[in-house]
C-alpha cells in the first residue's frame, strides 16, 4: 500500500476513494457525485489527481495480500485503522466524514462495506456526534446566529 504524509491531499482521497471501492463497485452514480461536489477540489487536488488517487488505491488493493473481496470490505481492520491514521486534523475529519456519507448515500443504499468505512471513520477519529447532525439543523444553527 502507498504511504502518503499524514493529512495531505492524497490521504484525505484515499479515504474517500475507499468509499467509493467499499461497495465493490465504481458506479456512475458515485462518480458522478465526486464531481457534483467539487470533491478533489474540497480536498486540494485536481480531478486528474482525485482519480490518480483512486486508480492507485486499486492498484495496491490487487496486489496486495490483504485484499479480501469475500469480505464486506476490501481491506482488513488492521490496514483500515492504518488508512484512517494517515488523518489526524480534526477539521479535516470532519469534511471527509460528511463526504464519505454523501457518497455512500449517492445511489439510496450504504453496502455493508460502505457502512464498515464509515463506523471505522466515526470510531477512530471520535466523531460520533457527526453522525448525529444533520443539513437542516446546521442551517438553523447558522441562521439563529
Amino acid at each position: 500500500m502507498r504511504t502518503y504524509p499524514c493529512n495531505s491531499p492524497q490521504a484525505a482521497a484515499r479515504i474517500v476513494a475507499l468509499t467509493v471501492l467499499a461497495d465493490r463497485d465504481i458506479g456512475k452514480t458515485e462518480l458522478d457525485l465526486l464531481d457534483r461536489l467539487a470533491v478533489h477540489e474540497q480536498l486540494g487536488l485536481d480531478r486528474q489527481e482525485l482519480h490518480a488517487v483512486l486508480n492507485d488505491l486499486c492498484e495496491d488493493l490487487l496486489s496486495s495480500e490483504q485484499l479480501q473481496w469475500a469480505d464486506a470490505c476490501p481491506v482488513d481492520d488492521r490496514t483500515l485503522a492504518g488508512l484512517m491514521g494517515d488523518i489526524e486534523d480534526p477539521a479535516l475529519r470532519r469534511r471527509l466524514l460528511r463526504l464519505c456519507i454523501e457518497i455512500a448515500e449517492a445511489d439510496e443504499q450504504v453496502a455493508d462495506g460502505e457502512s464498515i468505512v464509515l463506523s471505522a471513520a466515526v470510531e477512530h477519529w471520535g466523531l460520533h456526534h457527526e453522525m448525529l447532525r444533520s443539513p437542516d439543523r446546521d442551517l438553523l444553527a447558522r441562521t439563529a446566529t
